[in-house]
C-alpha cells in the first residue's frame, strides 16, 4: 500500500511541469499540518494533497492543480467516515469495485511525489521490536550521503478522485462538497516486496494527457496507461523513526540512516 509519502515540489514547479491552466487556491483545512501548496515530507491519510486533474466545462477542458483530501469518499456514501480506509485502490480490481469504478472511467488524476514510506518488521527481530521505516523512491533520488533536500526525480502516482455532497448542509453552502482522492497500488516488485507487498502505480509523462482526459472512458484503454516500475527503477533506504509520528515534517525525514542487516 501507500500510506505515507513525501512531495517537496513547490506550486510553481508543478504548474510548469504539468502545464497547468489553473491553480485552485487552498482554503482553511482541518486535517493537513501544512497547506497542500507547500513542500511536505510526511503526508498522511486525510491530509489535503496536491493533485493534477482535468475538468470539462462545455467544450473547454482545463487542467487544474488542486488540493484534495486523501481518502476517497464515493458519491453514494452516507458519510465520509470511511475515507481513511480508501486511501488506496487495487489496480487488479479497480474497474470492478463500486467505490472506484466510475472514477476509473472518467475521474483520474496525477499525484506528484518524491517517494513514499513503508515499515518493515524483520521476521527474526525480537517480539515487540518497532518496525523500521524505509523511504522508497525513484533510483537516483532521495538525499544521498545525508544531503537533505537533494534534487529528486519526480514520481507521478496514478490517482482517482470523487465528489461527495454532505446531505446535512443546505444548497449553496460551499462546505457541502468534499473532493477526495486515492492512489492506485499493485504488487511490489522484487526487493521492494521484501519491505511491503504493495507499491503505488505510476503514470509516465507520455501518458499524462490521456490519463487525465475525462472523455477517455474505455476501461481497457485506461488500463494500458499505467506504469508498474521495474525493479531497477526504484530503490529504498532506511530512515529515522521520526517519520512514524504524523506531526513530524522536514527534509531530514528522507535522509538515509545506517541499518543492521
Amino acid at each position: 500500500m501507500c500510506g505515507r509519502y513525501a512531495a517537496s515540489r513547490h506550486q510553481d514547479q508543478l504548474v510548469e511541469v504539468f502545464e497547468v491552466d489553473e491553480v485552485v487556491e487552498p482554503g482553511p483545512s482541518a486535517t493537513s499540518q501544512k497547506p497542500w501548496t507547500e513542500p511536505r515530507w510526511n503526508i498522511a491519510p486525510t491530509d489535503e494533497v496536491a493533485v493534477v486533474l482535468e475538468r470539462a466545462k462545455g467544450e473547454h477542458v482545463r487542467r487544474k492543480l488542486v488540493g484534495l483530501r486523501w481518502g476517497l469518499v464515493p458519491s453514494w456514501a452516507k458519510d465520509p467516515s470511511g475515507a481513511a480506509r480508501l486511501i488506496n485502490a487495487r489496480l487488479e480490481t479497480v474497474a470492478e469495485k463500486p467505490s472506484f469504478r466510475k472514477a476509473w472511467q472518467s475521474r483520474r488524476c496525477l499525484v506528484p511525489a518524491d517517494g513514499y514510506y513503508e515499515w518493515y518488521a524483520s521476521p527474526t527481530a525480537p517480539k515487540g521490536t518497532r518496525k523500521q521505516p524505509f523511504y522508497i523512491h525513484p533510483t537516483g533520488s532521495g538525499a544521498p550521503e545525508g544531503q537533505a533536500g537533494a534534487t529528486t526525480p519526480l514520481m507521478v502516482m496514478a490517482g482517482l478522485y470523487e465528489f461527495w455532497r454532505d446531505p446535512t448542509k443546505p444548497k449553496g453552502d460551499p462546505q457541502a462538497w468534499l473532493s477526495s482522492c486515492c492512489i492506485l497500488t499493485t504488487n511490489a516488485t522484487d526487493d521492494l516486496g521484501m519491505i511491503h507487498d504493495r507499491m503505488p502505480v505510476q503514470v509516465l509523462p507520455e501518458h499524462w494527457d490521456a490519463w487525465l482526459d475525462p472523455s477517455l472512458t474505455d476501461p481497457d484503454a485506461v488500463a494500458g496507461l499505467v506504469h508498474v516500475p521495474a525493479p531497477a527503477e526504484m530503490t529504498a533506504h532506511a530512515v529515522s523513526r521520526l517519520v512514524s509520528k504524523v506531526g513530524n515534517d522536514g527534509p531530514e525525514l528522507v535522509e538515509p540512516i545506517p541499518v543492521e542487516q
